[in-house]
């Protein structure tokens, strides 16, 4: 009953937007032509489109634009096309600062509504606060479930991480596991660090930061020296896409049989654990993180819609294994999922 409930209050969303938007393009399909990036000068900041609809959004990220957060802005230039608003996404690489000046620069620029993550909620929270102050409808997406309500947001769109990471305390259980190495690819995300709670894991859980994405290799070589340092580590909890990647390597270097699990999609995750390398991976469908806020922030401005009603909109957790892991790969190398 649940589950309907969500398909037919997705229903309405999109059929609101479809009424909304009307059909005033030439190609008589709903969408408009993509404009040319306009940022201000921001070389990191793209206009994803501009149509018919006269309200400019802007989502602000703390993304890398790397496999996870390709797909947020693949949702959100999709989401744009949708409503034919413009729509100005902007990744600070995990930059809080940048990030803060980023939501500065669109509060001044008159924005009709500003979605942010909140990887880092201290570095950003002055300037997340200045947006409800200045007027602007303000959402959260991704991490920030536990402030989004504290800066006066409309709603949240993410998955509890809590929930996720008990749930993969139980798959670790099953597997037999007793000592899960949590391994984290950024240092201060409060996100990541929910994700290493693992509050069902009935052994010991070591959380460590272990590098970032963007080198692999150190990734690796720091997961195999915690698994030298700790002969009785026998299981691997990687909180984003590569980490359970490096993760299989690292233990093959040093001979341990490990069991693993990730967070996030990735081709090559997936393909690990059709394979038998890793044990599962949470999803916690991104896309619907980039493509809803937009969505609903064009509502509010238009059709004075809040929805969540106090509550966050939830897009997760979903898990990938191998009951499920086929039919998943296809949508990841769209680009979607």
């Amino acid at each position: 009953m649940r589950k309907l409930r969500f398909l037919l209050a997705l229903l309405a969303i999109f059929s609101l937007v479809a009424a909304a938007c009307g059909d005033d393009d030439d190609n008589g399909d709903g969408a408009s032509e993509p404009a040319p990036a306009d940022d201000g000068g921001d070389d990191d900041a793209v206009t994803l489109t501009q149509g018919s609809c006269d309200k400019t959004f802007h989502v602000i990220t703390h993304g890398d634009g790397g496999t996870f957060w390709s797909v947020v802005e693949k949702a959100v230039e999709d989401a744009a096309a949708a409503t034919g608003c413009e729509v100005i996404y902007f990744g600070s690489n995990n930059d809080a600062q940048a990030q803060a000046q980023e939501i500065e620069a669109a509060i001044a620029a008159g924005s009709d509504g500003i979605a942010i993550s909140l990887a880092d909620p201290a570095a950003v929270e002055g300037a997340a606060a200045a947006v409800t102050e200045a007027g602007i409808p303000l959402y959260t997406l991704n991490s920030g479930l536990d402030f989004w309500k504290g800066l006066g947001a409309t709603a949240h769109v993410g998955q509890d991480e809590i929930v996720a990471s008990n749930e993969s305390g139980l798959r670790f259980n099953a597997a037999g596991a007793t000592t899960v190495l949590c391994a984290r690819q950024e240092q201060t995300n409060v996100a990541l660090d929910n994700r290493c709670t693992l509050e069902t894991f009935e052994g010991e859980v070591i959380s460590e930061f272990i590098g970032l994405d963007a080198n692999p290799d150190e990734q690796e070589a720091t997961i195999a020296s915690i698994l030298e340092g700790n002969p009785d580590i026998d299981a691997v909890l990687g909180t984003g896409p590569n980490v359970p990647l490096r993760a299989v390597s690292a233990c093959e270097t040093v001979g341990r049989d490990c069991v693993i699990g990730g967070f996030d999609l990735s081709g090559d995750l997936l393909g690990a654990i059709d394979s038998g390398d890793v044990l599962f991976t949470v999803d916690q469908q991104q896309y619907l993180q980039g493509y809803l806020p937009v969505i609903l922030m064009f509502l509010e401005a238009t059709n004075a819609n809040q929805a969540g009603g106090g509550l966050p909109v939830l897009s997760g957790p979903g898990f990938v294994d191998a009951s499920n892991a086929a039919a998943v790969i296809d949508l990841v190398e769209a680009g979607t999922r």
